[in-house]
Parts: C-alpha cells; structure tokens; sequence
C-alpha cells in the first residue's frame, strides 16, 4: 500500500531540516502541519488535508539554504524542489500543483502570491500563529538572535537602549518582538487563524507587560 501523501511528505523533508536552525526546523513544520490541520476541523469548508499536510511538511525545506545565501526563495525553491520529488511518487498532477501553490504563496513577504486556495490560506494561518503565543516568543527570539550581525546590524537587544545615559545608537529591542507577531496576526485570512491568533495575542500581552515591569519601561499600547 502506498504511504498516505503527509507521511510520504514527512519523510521525503526531513533530510532537508538536518542543517535547519530552531526557528525553521523540522519541529517548526511538525507544528505548523499540527495546527493547520486543526484549523482545517474547525473549518466550514472542505479541505484536502494530504494535501495541507505535505504542504507543512515540505514548506521551509529551502530555509538552510537561503540563509547560507545558496538560494534567494525558499519558497520558490521549495515549490521547485517538491514537483520534482513528487514526480517520482504515486501523487496525482492535480495534489502536486496543490502543494506547489501553497508553498509559493506561504511566506508574509511582499513579494509572495496571494493565497488562493484554503489550502493554501490554512497554511499560511497555521505558519503565522507559529510566530505567536509561548511558542512564537520563543522562536521571535531565535530569529532576532539569528539576524544578529549577519548584516551588519544587531539585533539581539531585549532592553530599551533609551535606558542608557551614553549615547548610543538606535538598535532594536523587544518591540520587534512585538511588531513581528502583530504584523503576522493581522496578516491572517481564515476565521479560525484569527480565533487561535487573538487567544496568542492575549498571551503575548501579559507576557510583554511583565516585561516591561521586569524591564522599568512603559509598556505600549495596540
């Protein structure tokens, strides 16, 4: 019998994770697959959820090498990489072209296609939220802490550098923090995204105004 398509799509990916640093591993795409999959239960509409579910497996296979400049798009890339892994796998034309779409139309980037299909809509959902809540800190922070120098610039400072008596330059501080997991909630398309999104965003408050007491700063409002 032939492996279910998220299986097969599990194993085919997990050789593309070994160099993955924390925030874009292969435990970043289990969660994602977990809750793109649980917003599809709470979806009206049907949803093909092999095809949701390999798409979250496969979805940052391109992420190492993106950031060791070997590709420019993990999306494109991965879209690219997965019709030729497919090609030789029992799946249909119709599910690979499904899943293409919904790895070329993941990302928040400006220059990423729309979501058109729910497919599609319920995996980008599924990747933001996991930029949100307990788990979203915790990731936010290994990607501030990833950029930190790579382009010259730091990015790893949690403190408000308003706080210092010398001058100093402008860095970024926790508000970036802030700002990411806004910007990806307001990004959402599904009702059940934004449901999940606001009781994330709930937490993150408490967790930002305990902060900022912890901090002796001002905690911002929105």
């Amino acid at each position: 019998m032939a492996p279910r398509l998220g299986s097969l799509a599990r194993e085919l990916s997990r050789p593309y994770y070994e160099d993955a640093f924390p925030a874009h591993d292969i435990f970043h795409a289990k969660r994602v697959r977990d809750v793109s999959l649980q917003l599809a239960d709470q979806h009206p509409d049907s949803v093909d959820r092999e095809v949701l579910a390999a798409a979250a497996w496969f979805h940052d296979i391109g992420r190492p090498l993106e950031r060791i400049g070997e590709i420019d798009d993990h999306d494109d890339w991965a879209a690219n990489e997965v019709t030729t892994l497919l090609a030789g796998e029992a799946v249909s034309t119709t599910r690979t072209t499904a899943i293409e779409h919904c790895l070329r139309a993941h990302s928040i980037r400006a220059s990423s296609p729309e979501p058109e299909t729910l497919e599609a809509k319920l995996l980008f959902d599924a990747d933001k939220l996991d930029a949100t809540g307990a788990v979203g800190l915790v990731r936010l922070a290994c990607i501030v802490g990833e950029r930190s120098g790579r382009t010259g610039e730091q990015y790893a400072i949690i403190d408000d550098a308003s706080t210092l008596n010398a001058d100093h330059a402008e860095l970024p501080d926790i508000d970036i923090v802030r700002e990411w997991a806004r910007d990806r909630l307001d990004a959402l398309y599904t009702d059940p995204g934004r449901r999940l999104g606001e009781s994330r965003w709930a937490f993150m408050e408490e967790f930002l105004s305990q902060f900022a007491l912890e901090t002796n700063r001002t905690p911002e409002s929105g």
